[in-house]
């Protein structure tokens, strides 16, 4: 045997001719290097390794070779056409040309007919985006590979600070029940409650989320979690949606009474509901396409659109820090069965950096949020919720570039003058009428 058949086994049997022999040495000694450079945009090499892919295995000698051969050769001329306006110049690319062109007059293949898929598709799961919106993706021919839906994230922890689907980092007041997600497969709302008398800030302490029926995949299902009670089931008792096979709906207990998460496969959604000290966070994984699928009576979701001016605390994404003192006068004036920070817990603006500094190492605005929560309650839980509302962004959030947020008055929050008087500010706010 020839030193071409031990290198290309399935050669001699196929009977390539020699121009076609010369395209997939060229290939291969491109992909090594030694032969003409590529640019990113042609794509000759990945349409040849298709094709041989795609004839490797068959057999001239078998019923319905010609016929599989022509489709193979109709798809390899497909991706030429696709790539020729990048490829021009390319020698591999011209090669290709006319191997395929001596092939389909050798095999009497005509130009129009079907052509083999380079990806078959592959059963669709009804109960897994993932696999739907493969398949959606292999329809359409778009040529990327392995293409992934566009995820937005969403979370909400501390005195509340909203991270939206935007990533826009807001702190608000938002008192009472709000909608963080309505659309057409999740809703999410929050009931926030003061955390001291006499400040606008709040915080959570009451989640509901419910997951809107979808086809044969689940019923309607409601999870909802209160202070010292975030519960390993629906409000129904049971810890799926869907069949016991298709587990398209289930809620997962990390840690008892502290971490849960919901996992919707059937949406590609994942929900992480923590109770630190004595209030929630939570954060929110969605495909963006799901995420959008609302109408105009949907429009007030704060993990969408931010919270109203009107709720806002911040200035333009900018945390103003508290005055040391505000916690002793909000103590004096506390209302009865309140959690409030127990006497000598009061922070200085320097114990309220170091104790957030034990956790969170970089000085982003999960850190001065930290901060704030600590100079505005005296509760020490802030800090972890803030630690772990930045693991659920770690976890969940799918640009890592886009982990940390940095304040852009960062800089200029040395300037004791600067300091004093945006915190004077946040003070009359604060205890504003």
């Amino acid at each position: 045997m020839g030193r071409a058949d031990s290198c290309c086994p399935g050669a001699e049997r196929l009977q390539l001719p020699a121009s076609l022999r010369l395209l997939l040495l060229l290939g291969y000694l491109s992909v090594l290097g030694e032969s003409q450079v590529q640019t990113t945009q042609c794509r000759i090499q990945k349409c040849t390794t298709d094709f041989v892919s795609l004839t490797s295995h068959l057999n001239p000698s078998l019923d319905g070779f010609d016929a599989e051969f022509c489709k193979a050769l109709r798809a390899y001329s497909g991706c030429t056409h696709r790539t020729s306006k990048s490829c021009r110049g390319n020698l591999v690319f011209h090669s290709a040309l006319l191997g395929i062109s001596d092939l389909m007059s050798q095999r009497n293949c005509s130009k129009d007919g079907p052509t083999s898929s380079t990806h078959p598709v592959a059963p669709i799961e009804p109960c897994n985006y993932h696999s739907r919106h493969q398949h959606q993706i292999t329809l359409q021919g778009t040529g990327v590979e392995n293409p992934r839906p566009n995820y937005l994230f969403c979370g909400l922890f501390g005195d509340p600070h909203l991270r939206t689907f935007k990533d826009q980092f807001q702190t608000c007041k938002v008192e009472g029940a709000w909608p963080l997600i309505d659309n057409n497969y999740l809703s999410v709302q929050v009931t926030n409650v003061p955390v001291v008398m006499g400040s606008s800030a709040t915080a959570t302490n009451k989640i509901t989320i419910i997951f809107k029926p979808y086809q044969e995949c689940t019923d309607q299902k409601v999870y909802q979690a209160v202070t010292d009670d975030l519960p390993a089931a629906f409000v129904d008792g049971t810890v799926m949606g869907g069949s016991s096979e298709m587990r398209s709906l289930l809620v997962i207990e990390k840690s008892p009474g502290r971490h849960v998460e919901l996992h919707a496969a059937y949406i590609g959604v994942t929900v992480v509901v923590r109770q630190l000290g004595r209030y929630l966070t939570l954060a929110v994984r969605m495909p963006e396409e799901l995420a959008m699928a609302f109408d105009e009576t949907q429009d007030l979701q704060l993990c969408m659109n931010g919270c109203p001016s009107s709720e806002r605390i911040d200035q333009e994404g900018h945390l103003q820090l508290p005055v040391l003192g505000l916690q002793q006068q909000q103590q004096q004036q506390a209302r009865p069965g309140t959690a409030t920070p127990q006497q000598g817990s009061t922070f200085s603006l320097e114990s309220a950096s170091s104790k957030c500094s034990e956790q969170l190492g970089i000085k982003d605005i999960y850190f001065h949020s930290c901060v704030f929560d600590l100079l505005t309650t005296g509760d020490a839980n802030f800090t972890s919720a803030a630690y772990n509302a930045l693991k659920d962004v770690e976890m969940l959030h799918p640009k890592r570039e886009h982990w940390h947020i940095f304040s852009r008055s960062g800089a200029q929050q040395s300037s004791s003058a600067a300091i004093n008087a945006l915190l004077l500010c946040l003070l009359l706010i604060l205890l504003g009428p």
